[in-house]
């Protein structure tokens, strides 16, 4: 990944916008986490995003505030983490004005750099299914909740500045595994990757 380490980090005025337009800018982008064990990163393949206080399914829905959701409140680009189902972590990149509470979801990474630290945290040498998967990605990239409400620019996970996808490349999709506005087309996706998540009808 020559073309990561030379690459600049996204600016904070990238994560300034509406969360759907930022959700489907990040494809193709480099995600990359140094850790006390290695370096590890990837291709961004599948988002999702959410709206915040007008967004059945937000955490930020009706502008409601605590504790666990305390930074999705926050700057742009800060990372918000938070644990599903009392078992997987899943990040997050703040989106719009601060206070708005929305946020894109990463779902899925095509998997580039660090791939033997990624399989012994992931516990899996199958290479589709080490970042396919909001919680997955978390576990092989070694993100928790210690990265909630970090600056992504001063985090040691960060999105890098590479040529995202053209438009003719980015598929669009309901939102997969929530109940609340399920049908609203805020997942956007790598046309044809192998690496997204979920059911492959929802992929076609």
């Amino acid at each position: 990944m020559q073309r990561a380490r030379r690459a600049a980090l996204l600016p904070v005025a990238f994560f300034a916008r509406p969360a759907d337009q930022v959700a489907r800018d990040l494809l193709g982008r480099l995600l990359v986490v140094e850790g006390a064990d290695g370096r590890v990163g990837g291709r961004i393949v599948e988002t999702e995003a959410y709206l915040g206080g007008e967004d059945p399914a937000s955490h930020a829905a009706g502008l409601r505030r605590n504790e666990r959701n305390a930074a999705i409140y926050g700057p742009p680009g800060t990372w918000y983490v938070y644990l599903s189902y009392g078992m997987h972590w899943c990040a997050n990149l703040v989106a719009g004005p601060p206070g708005q509470g929305a946020a894109v979801l990463l779902r899925a990474l095509q998997p580039l750099e660090g791939l033997e630290l990624m399989e012994r945290r992931r516990g899996t040498r199958i290479a589709r299914l080490l970042c396919a998967g909001p919680g997955r990605l978390c576990q092989a990239l070694g993100i928790d909740r210690t990265l909630d409400g970090v600056p992504m620019r001063r985090s040691p996970a960060r999105v890098l500045g590479v040529e995202g996808l053209p438009p003719g490349r980015v598929r669009v999709t309901p939102r997969i595994g929530i109940t609340k506005a399920a049908d609203w087309p805020l997942r956007f996706l790598e046309e044809g990757s192998p690496w997204v998540s979920g059911p492959r009808g929802r992929n076609d």
